[in-house]
């Protein structure tokens, strides 16, 4: 069978069954529509080819199953193991062992390849996408295999299909709209009846990919323009750069989400914030490192800035933005904003809420003096249910770092834990004879008390 050499690396179950020894079960009763989908599951994983580690022959038995048309075992290691991470991880370190720290890094099924020359990396391959001169591509081979799919007949093989396209979603516009179709046969007890209209939307999908965009990595030092635009439910936006030999606006991410329920119901100029934020912290990568051009129909950042609400998202929102260089300028380019407002129209079914928690320490301060004091403190506290601990670091006016950090050996909560990691902060500043202090912190309770409000 295909699969590493036993000899490299093998899955082992550290499982005593003298000591726990395993219980005969009867198998169980199913609908038959449901034996239908275990056997369609069974000969899928013995099929399966991704599966390249082989068991440990005197572990096989321990994954044993019981089903009506006879008793399996796994030859391969399964992904549902709790250990199976681990094993991965060795078996890539014993592969790569002497091109580790060298060539390539690799965590699990993470692998970054190096070069001492940036020529080395102008072209190639990489997790999927062709990386060239003139940006970032779909894998041919990736769209050949989309396109060489027959037309779906199980609900697995729709999200299998869908699965597929979901890594090219950042290239292309109104996808979900394109699969609504196909989207409405993984409804809870709908019938998968594939009809003409089905067949038509899956040829569109599967045209779509042929020519898909080309995106384009940021150039440093240049400011980012990011299009966004938000409608009822929605909210799209396109961050770009403009290209200097050619002065036009190059793409560099595509982006749309859903709002959820709450969300839908905020104000327009406080729904606006609420997408800025989201969109900043899932772009993170490329806002932290770039000053920001933003371009919508109402400045969320006039009202964040200037608006004496206390409500505590936009309390958190405020902050948030601080780390931010953002720039607000009226809409000129029509290009830009159209496809943020198309995005909008046609979002991706993305629920996940606005995170409203702080990306680190260090954005609320305790003293607001505007002078800079020249040492600065940082706290933090943390309980869980075995044990708790406190932490704080020192920063001199030269740049030393003075950490701190004890246990907690008597019960307690959050704000507990968060009050003793300041004092305990407090105390080393004492000690060490300073006289002026910023503190920064993340807990509010804490803060707002010293603060007396």
């Amino acid at each position: 069978m295909p699969g590493l050499d036993p000899s490299i690396e093998k899955h082992f179950l550290p499982l005593n069954t003298e000591r726990f020894p395993p219980k005969r079960q009867h198998l169980r009763r199913q609908r038959a529509d449901f034996f239908l989908r275990i056997k369609e599951e069974v000969i899928k994983q013995v099929d399966a080819g991704f599966l390249e580690i082989q068991m440990a022959e005197e572990d096989k038995v321990k994954t044993t199953f019981i089903t009506m048309w006879g008793t399996f075992c796994y030859k391969v290691m399964h992904f549902g193991l709790k250990n199976a991470g681990t094993t991965y991880q060795r078996a890539m370190v014993t592969l790569f062992h002497y091109m580790m720290h060298k060539e390539i890094e690799v965590y699990v099924d993470d692998m970054i390849a190096k070069s001492k020359e940036g020529e080395d990396h102008l072209s190639g391959k990489l997790l999927g996408f062709v990386v060239s001169k003139k940006g970032i591509e779909v894998d041919p081979d990736k769209v050949k295999a989309i396109m060489e799919l027959p037309p779906p007949s199980t609900v697995c093989e729709i999200k299998s299909f869908l699965g597929r396209l979901n890594y090219i979603a950042r290239f292309i516009a109104n996808l979900t709209d394109k699969c609504q179709l196909l989207f409405r046969l993984l409804h809870k007890n709908a019938a998968v009846e594939w009809d003409n209209e089905c067949q038509k939307a899956f040829d569109t999908v599967k045209a779509y990919p042929i020519q898909p965009l080309v995106l384009v990595p940021p150039t440093p030092n240049r400011p980012l323009i990011l299009y966004l635009t938000i409608r009822r439910q929605s909210l799209g936006c396109m961050l770009g750069q403009k290209d200097d030999s050619t002065h036009a606006e190059r793409a560099i991410y595509y982006l749309s989400k859903t709002f959820t329920e709450g969300e839908s119901n905020y104000p327009e100029i406080k729904k606006m914030c609420c997408a800025l934020v989201w969109v900043l912290q899932r772009l993170r990568q490329y806002t932290l490192y770039h000053t920001i051009h933003l371009l919508s129909k109402t400045d969320p950042l006039k009202y964040l800035l200037d608006s004496p609400s206390s409500m505590r998202n936009i309390e958190k929102w405020r902050c948030q933005l601080t780390e931010y260089d953002i720039e607000y300028v009226s809409r000129t380019s029509v290009k830009g904003q159209a496809k943020a407002d198309h995005l909008a129209e046609f979002s991706i079914a993305d629920d996940s809420p606005i995170n409203s928690n702080f990306p680190d320490e260090g954005i609320l301060q305790v003293n607001d003096e505007e002078e800079t004091p020249g040492w600065k403190m940082y706290f933090d506290g943390a309980v869980n249910s075995t044990e708790s601990g406190i932490s704080a670091v020192l920063i001199s006016h030269e740049g030393r770092y003075f950490p701190i950090a004890a246990k907690i050996d008597f019960p307690c909560t959050n704000n507990i834990a968060e009050y003793e990691a300041c004092i305990l902060g407090l105390q080393v500043a004492i000690d060490l004879k300073v006289k002026e202090l910023e503190v920064f912190g993340d807990s509010m309770l804490t803060i707002f008390q010293t603060l007396k409000q």
